[in-house]
């Protein structure tokens, strides 16, 4: 499933094997959105993982920040 733009947010829902899974990945993203000084949404439910990006500074909007951000996203899931 591709990234999609909802109310300003880029959105994106991820699912794994189990909740060990999951949550693994969730630390990686913190870790990230953290050295770019960029948080989003996160929600965790089991073995399900939603993701919703925008940028607080410009108005809650979607930036090149959260395309940035969302890629490396992706990068971690495919590991």
């Amino acid at each position: 499933m591709a990234w999609k733009e909802e109310n300003n947010k880029l959105v994106k829902e991820f699912e794994f094997k189990d909740f060990s899974e999951a949550f693994a990945f969730i630390t990686r993203v913190a870790l990230a959105a953290e050295k770019a000084n960029h948080h989003p949404e996160l929600y965790n439910v089991y073995k399900q993982v939603t993701i919703k990006l925008s940028t607080h500074d410009a108005g809650n909007k979607v930036t090149q920040k959260d395309q940035d951000l969302a890629q490396e996203i992706d990068e971690f899931y495919k590991k």
